[in-house]
């Protein structure tokens, strides 16, 4: 009986332990899996990069290879052992040293050396964007990479930055991957000590240059801070030059960007995937081997100009990161916001610029295709400009005249007699500056409607009445009457008064045809048709409404002139005064209400003020 249930509990005890080594091998291998247990703790350079790391703002991309920011900061580690990328090295145009290089290939610092992608970025189209889609997928992590810096001679001040890479500059001197970065100010001599502080002030590159902003201290809140510690960081698309807003900049050397670029637009903000380079040089070379690397990021060849840019470790910033932020500019040269003119400043500079980079870079990659159609528009325009006839005298006034010849001729009279004519428009410039500026400045913001339109009706009345008052001088230049700038404006006053009826209702037609897509070929017509709607009444002594017609029948008869002529003066007065604000920019960067008031003064005043 006793032999029965010691073999009894014998099988009890053999099935219990078969049961209990399964819990004994699961409970280790639970252990080992759980971060808490194993995971070390973050180093305090690492916890700072974590707790300050910049949200970036992108321009959104609707569509492939559309308009937009088709890159995010992207990581590094990708570039390396990569069969699509290639090692060249200084000494000739096609130089291959190595596909597929390794970071520690590139750790032996190789300066002058480059990497190569594949793709021509003097003729990038859609391979670039194409290539970082098949490397780092569709949806990449974006990732950025931070560093705490310090500099010798600044003692009890941090610098903690933030290094971007992206694959491609898609901006006017085009090139292959870019850097960037962001830099926050701490007085603080340890990365513990920082953890504790809000930084002094965030300092972001901008091609060349840099702009900074005091943090939380800002009254216009120029930086926007996200849960109290992280910048937001504005992607200027294309460029990846680092902004404080939304809008559009422009600049006209290098610090500034010779260009415009662009934050404006539908944002998609990202929140990267942080890795901490240390600041310790062996450290950082054990654990980042790339770096060390002291050449290009990208492809060289013969076009230095668009040749790919050296790393973080080749930048004033990563040695002497005070030494950099220090030259810092307050602000940038952003577009205001509000008012077309601003815009169509705008449009014609960075339109400009664009076509002249595109040019450049076409001629630099094909300068006998680009020469050759040169040629052909040279020849296609002499051409052109035989088909009729030009020389002719200013006087007599009444003769029958080409298109070229009408142009021939009032150019003549005006180099003859230019101080008259300028001191006829001093008036109408004059006030129309005044204006522009009084309304660019804000002073005549929130004021009455009744006050807006009286600014709007003094505008047109200087135009009116210059506009006569330069009838009436060639007129009197035509008879061989002596003629004086307030002679002129006195003798027409009373032609300017019976004109402004039958004008302003023209105008009004005129902008009412321009408000349908359909209806502008009509407008167009009838502004060619009431072109000699004020001569007739300062010169032909026809009254009112009458004018109106015997204008229309006067110009049926001679449309082949009259139309040319118009749309050719038009064009002129648009493009000498948008082009005149864009070379003001080029030349020295003015506000924004000098810049507009070049063109204001030059248009029509009254259908410029919405």
């Amino acid at each position: 009986m006793v032999s029965r249930t010691h073999g009894r509990l014998r099988r009890i005890s053999i099935v219990l332990a078969a049961m209990a080594v399964p819990m004994l091998l699961v409970t280790p291998a639970h252990a080992e899996e759980d971060p808490q247990a194993t995971a070390a703790p973050a180093s305090p350079e690492a916890a700072l990069a974590e707790k300050f790391a910049p949200i970036m703002s992108l321009v959104e991309q609707t569509e492939a290879c559309g308009p937009g920011e088709p890159y995010v900061p992207s990581d590094v580690d990708i570039m390396f052992d990569n069969p699509a990328v290639a090692l060249r090295g200084p000494w000739t145009q096609r130089d291959l040293v190595k596909a597929a290089p390794s970071m520690q290939d590139v750790a032996e610092g190789l300066p002058g050396y480059s990497l190569d992608l594949p793709g021509d970025p003097l003729d990038p189209q859609c391979s670039y964007e194409k290539w970082a889609n098949a490397q780092w997928g569709k949806e990449p992590t974006p990732t950025i990479y931070a560093r705490v810096a310090f500099q010798e001679g600044h003692e009890g001040r941090l610098a903690l930055q933030y290094f971007f890479f992206y694959p491609f500059n898609d901006y006017n001197n085009k090139h292959e991957t870019d850097w960037e970065r962001i830099q926050l100010e701490f007085n603080a001599e340890s990365a513990e000590e920082a953890l504790e502080l809000t930084p002094e002030r965030a300092v972001y590159s901008q091609h060349y240059g840099s702009e900074f902003a005091t943090w939380g201290e800002d009254p216009d809140g120029k930086l926007e801070i996200v849960d109290g510690s992280h910048p937001v960081v504005f992607v200027s698309a294309g460029s990846h030059a680092n902004q404080f807003s939304s809008g559009v900049f422009m600049g006209n050397n290098a610090e500034l960007g010779f260009g415009c670029d662009s934050t404006a637009g539908d944002q998609r903000t990202l929140q990267p995937l942080v890795k901490t380079i240390p600041t310790d040089e062996a450290a950082a070379a054990e654990q980042f081997p790339w770096t060390q690397y002291e050449g290009h990021w990208g492809e060289v060849g013969p076009r230095r100009f668009y040749e790919g840019p050296t790393g973080p470790n080749r930048k004033q910033a990563w040695n002497r990161p005070f030494s950099w932020s220090d030259k810092a500019r307050e602000s940038s040269f952003v577009v205001p916001g509000s008012g077309h003119i601003n815009a169509r400043v705008t449009e014609t500079y960075c339109s400009v610029v664009g076509t002249a980079s595109d040019l450049f870079r076409r001629y630099v990659s094909s300068p006998v295709y680009v020469l050759s159609l040169l040629g052909v528009a040279l020849l296609a325009m002499r051409w052109l400009m035989r088909r009729t006839s030009w020389e002719t005298e200013a006087l007599p006034l009444h003769q029958r005249r080409s298109a070229g010849q009408v142009a021939h001729a009032s150019w003549q009279l005006f180099r003859e007699h230019s101080r008259l004519f300028l001191k006829i428009s001093g008036p109408m410039i004059a006030i129309n500056l005044l204006a522009t500026g009084a309304r660019s400045l804000g002073f005549i913001n929130g004021a009455p409607w009744w006050w807006q339109a009286l600014l709007i009706a003094t505008a047109c009345c200087a135009l009116l009445a210059a506009a006569a008052a330069s009838v009436h001088a060639i007129g009197a230049i035509a008879d061989g009457r002596p003629v004086t700038f307030r002679g002129a404006y006195a003798a027409s006053w009373r032609s300017a008064v019976a004109a402004a009826g039958p004008m302003l209702l023209a105008g009004a037609v005129i902008v009412f045809c321009l408000g349908s897509f359909v209806l502008t070929p009509i407008a167009l017509a009838l502004l060619a048709g009431w072109t000699l709607l004020l001569p007739l009444i300062v010169l032909g002594d026809v009254n009112g409404f009458r004018a109106w017609w015997r204008s229309l029948m006067l110009a049926r008869r001679a449309w082949r002139t009259i139309l040319p002529v118009t749309v050719l003066g038009l064009l002129l007065i648009v493009t000498a005064a948008l082009l005149s604000a864009a070379v003001l920019f080029l030349i020295y960067p003015a506000p924004f209400v000098i810049l507009n008031a070049v063109p204001r003064s030059s248009w029509p005043s009254c259908g410029h003020w919405s």
